[in-house]
């Protein structure tokens, strides 16, 4: 059985999906960490959520979040070889977005979240994909990675964070939302 460790980053490097090593600072590994905690974020939602159909929506996103991962990790030369997230799979999100939303509308405003486990996970969740939003968007941005779809993907999956969070609310029988400015929506 191989070990659990390599050594290989004890200098405080990491290697890429392709030829060369870089610093475990460098924005790529950076997104590479921001994005495998927002898998991690998402199972402990998928572990407390109450709504059917939920928990396979749910494995399909972390599914995906790897599926970015390994774009990211590639080096330029290879990234096309591990491209495999599309416009066809933000539309797919969009979907699941649409199908969420009309089980359980969005309120009119900013809500606080905890009104129920499995929604304040889902809202935990949802923080994180938007922190790698941030992280996939200076990689686009500065030339080092070229998919936009991954950008609009990550978009799309905190969208689909918050309406789950919404449906998680009502499935865990809470008949209001708390609102920020006060109150509860119905």
């Amino acid at each position: 059985m191989a070990p659990f460790y390599t050594r290989n980053g004890d200098d405080g490097t990491t290697g890429l999906l392709g030829e060369g090593r870089v610093p475990k600072y460098h924005p790529r590994p950076e997104t590479l960490g921001t994005l495998d905690e927002a898998s991690a974020a998402i199972g402990m939602a998928r572990a407390l959520c109450l709504s059917p159909g939920t928990p396979d929506l749910l494995v399909e996103v972390q599914r995906d979040l790897y599926q970015v991962m390994a774009e990211i990790a590639a080096t330029p030369e290879n990234a096309a070889k591990f491209r495999s997230l599309d416009a066809d799979r933000v539309r797919w999100l969009e979907e699941q977005i649409d199908r969420v939303t009309r089980q359980a509308p969005p309120p009119r405003e900013f809500i606080i979240p905890g009104d129920s486990q499995g929604g304040a996970f889902m809202a935990h969740a949802r923080s994180v994909v938007r922190r790698s939003e941030r992280r996939v968007a200076q990689l686009l941005h500065n030339g080092d990675i070229e998919n936009g779809e991954l950008l609009r993907y990550l978009n799309r999956a905190s969208s689909l964070l918050f309406a789950l969070e919404i449906l998680e609310n009502a499935s865990a029988g809470r008949a209001g939302i708390t609102l920020a400015r006060g109150g509860e929506a119905p």
